[in-house]
């Protein structure tokens, strides 16, 4: 399967492309991220897989001629010298700290904390789709799947702060004590063991809500055991924050647990404070029309109505929802009803011709879902972010990704901790 195109110059300036396929070859993500690393000492890491990379694509290239390694350090140095010309998002040039981004989606973590000069020297994530939002954007090729211990053996020593968005799942601790080893076969536990493993100096961790009574309890209470106990780490209690008080009008609750190793004598954490910035639905509009394609098909707008009339009828809040330009979206989320409920007024669609397969004809109210577009912009995205996927899932990665204000505010607390 094709994963993208890269464009390699080799020493004789000519251009040509290198298809990166497999996605747990961890080939591809080595030659990317020693492309990223090579001033800060953590290039070493990739290099081994890099060159034999590089020598794959050469020899696949120029079948008659002989490829050394110095032919192939000598092209890994062409595409250093490119590479901040080609990228939306590149790492700053004088970075102040590093940091890794674990389950990374689509780089939420990655841009927050690059706004605070910040130099990402490891990525992973499993999802194709996402991988490839990702190296659009970022020039780099997450590793694949963080179980595999053949993935983190890429992880680089000496990094400051671990990102986390891990998935949600109970833990096996009935009648034990809910310590390190009763979170083997979970995601948290691969977390776990890259923390000991590593010893970064800080720990930031996101979740769903959720996760705070998920189990009764119980998984965040053994997550915060294993951090605190088991990992010697300084964790204060933590909070969940609303991406809303950020800046941006997204009503999105997220549980964010903040930790640092405790031999640096951090014994105090503020979360921080909303910024109370007034921002509503219309700020992060389309300020042209919007492609017929958004807009509901009579016969949808009509199953809708027919739902919401059925769990009205039995005492139930659920159904569509039609956000007023003056107000806050519900959070975006992927499947159910994400878009359903966040559904706007849009009176400006003048060619009402269909240009999907749709039942019925396009409705005349005005009602559409609103574009990946405007779900970036509720996430903290800014618009020279590349969308490069299907609507589909675009849909998907931005409602499985972080609200980049609320996390990039936790980050410079955690900075200025750490004095970095």
């Amino acid at each position: 399967m094709i994963k993208g195109r890269i464009k390699v110059e080799d020493i004789d300036g000519q251009l040509f492309e290198v298809k990166v396929v497999e996605p747990d070859n961890p080939k591809p993500a080595s030659f990317t991220h020693y492309l990223h690393n090579h001033k800060n000492g953590v290039s070493q890491f990739y290099k081994k897989d890099a060159l034999a990379f590089v020598k794959e694509i050469l020899a696949k290239e120029y079948p008659t001629n002989e490829i050394t390694n110095k032919i192939a350090e000598e092209t890994l140095q062409h595409l250093i010298y490119d590479l901040h010309k080609t990228i939306p998002f590149p790492a700053p040039e004088n970075p102040k700290f590093k940091f890794i981004d674990l389950f990374a989606g689509i780089g939420g973590f990655r841009m927050a904390f690059q706004n605070l000069e910040g130099k990402c020297v490891f990525t992973s994530e499993w999802d194709k789709y996402s991988k490839q939002t990702y190296k659009a954007n970022f020039g780099e090729i997450p590793f694949g799947d963080i179980t595999k211990s053949e993935t983190k053996s890429y992880i680089p020593d000496n990094f400051d702060v671990l990102c986390a968005g891990f998935p949600c799942q109970a833990f096996s601790i009935a009648g034990r004590r809910g310590g390190f080893e009763d979170t083997r076969g979970t995601l948290f536990f691969d977390v776990a063991e890259i923390i000991k493993k590593k010893q970064p100096k800080a720990i930031f961790l996101e979740n769903v809500k959720g996760l705070r009574n998920h189990d009764k309890g119980k998984t965040l209470a053994t997550i915060l055991n294993v951090l605190r106990e088991d990992l010697n780490y300084y964790v204060p209690e933590p909070q969940i924050l609303n991406a809303k008080e950020f800046g941006v009008p997204q009503n999105r609750e997220r549980i964010f647990i903040v930790g640092f190793r405790k031999d640096l004598g951090i014994t105090d954490f503020q979360y921080p404070e909303p910024t109370n910035k007034d921002v509503a639905l219309e700020d992060i509009l389309e300020k042209e029309e919007v492609s017929v394609k958004y807009y509901l098909s009579t016969t949808y707008v009509q199953t809708l109505k027919n739902h919401r009339a059925r769990h009205e009828s039995k005492g139930n809040g659920f159904g569509y929802e039609i956000i007023p330009n003056d107000g806050t979206a519900n959070a975006v989320v992927c499947g159910g009803m994400g878009r359903e409920r966040n559904l706007v007024l849009d009176d400006r669609l003048t060619n009402f011709k269909p240009i999907t397969n749709i039942s019925g004809e396009v409705n005349r109210e005005g009602i559409r879902k609103m574009t990946p577009r405007e779900w970036a912009r509720l996430q903290g995205f800014p618009d020279d972010f590349k969308i490069i996927v299907s609507d589909a899932q675009a849909y998907k990665q931005f409602g499985n990704s972080v609200a980049v204000p609320a996390i990039q505010a936790t980050a410079q607390e955690i900075i200025k901790k750490l004095n970095l």
